[in-house]
């Protein structure tokens, strides 16, 4: 069977470790030339460690592959392009980018520090936005490429205490929607993934009650292998005309989510005042009201 990134050069950011490494590996053994990026930090950003990133590109070597290691973060501008350079620099050319580079600072919204926002929404979002930049312009200029951005439910749905990677992971929608649209002109692609994996930013959830401790459990049942290869799949020409797209990943199902339309109306011809919304519009729309469910109120049954 023909490998379906043969000779593609890809990016993976946060790729030393959990889903990045599985997408990192499935890439090389899909034919890419993978940039191994990761600063080996811990999941909350802190610290740095070359190892993570370079065990990887040792194991895609290993298995036959061809892969190089950075370890700049994706956080600052200039470092983030720097991630793209050593892509061309060694590889000559850049057709994917997967942006799954991320932090957790969970806390209750009201205790959260403004450090813990503004660290989590740099890293996700800005993160994603400075690599998407750089690869940008080449991607432009050859009038070709895909872009894999990670989103989550937190965000789509919504989930407690995280308020920053909430925002962050919504953020993340509205950016690929719009390289999207801005792109498409140029045969360039950005379609996001929300996965369900245990990872070890996923170990940081709470697990004090017999619920917490039940769901923790499931979700351990979710390998981030599983994962990699709608990845792969959206970085190949195999998806030329799939873009502006949100999927998930839950053990061995792909959902297509669906994105903000208007629901329903209502309308009155002499206009509205405070009184008359009180009165007739809100209880009107009130039957369509999106509830205030998390994630794991949406997803109830167990993975598959």
């Amino acid at each position: 069977m023909a490998k379906s990134l043969q000779d593609k050069v890809v990016i993976v950011t946060g790729a030393g470790r959990g889903i990045g490494r599985e997408i990192a590996l499935l890439c090389a053994a899909e034919g890419a030339k993978v940039v191994v990026n990761d600063p080996g930090g811990a999941a909350d950003g802190a610290g740095s460690s070359a190892t993570p990133a370079e065990e990887v590109v040792e194991e895609i070597k290993k298995r036959g592959g061809t892969a190089v290691a950075n370890f700049e973060s994706v956080a600052e501008a200039i470092p983030a392009s720097k991630i793209v350079k050593t892509a061309t620099d060694h590889f000559g050319r850049l057709d994917g980018v997967v942006n799954n580079a991320g932090i957790l600072r969970d806390m209750i919204f009201h205790k959260m520090s403004v450090e813990a926002f503004e660290a989590v929404i740099k890293v996700h979002l800005m993160g994603s936005f400075y690599v998407s930049h750089a690869a940008a312009r080449i991607y432009r200029e050859q009038e070709s490429g895909s872009f894999v951005h990670f989103t989550s439910t937190s965000g789509l749905i919504g989930n407690y205490g995280q308020a920053n990677y909430a925002a962050a992971k919504l953020g993340i929608v509205g950016l690929s929607k719009s390289i999207a649209l801005d792109m498409g002109r140029f045969n360039v692609r950005s379609n996001c993934v929300s996965p369900f994996a245990w990872t070890r930013m996923i170990g940081t959830i709470p697990t004090g009650t017999d619920a917490e401790k039940a769901r923790v459990e499931k979700i351990k049942q979710m390998g981030p292998e599983k994962i990699a290869p709608v990845c792969g799949y959206l970085l190949s020409d195999a998806a030329k005309d799939v873009t502006g797209q949100i999927f998930g990943v839950r053990m061995n199902e792909i959902f297509l989510f669906g994105q903000h339309r208007p629901v329903r109306s209502v309308h009155r011809g002499e206009g509205w005042t405070p009184q008359t919304i009180a009165e007739h519009g809100m209880p009107a729309l009130k039957g369509s009201f999106s509830p205030l469910d998390r994630s794991a109120d949406v997803f109830t049954w167990d993975p598959i």
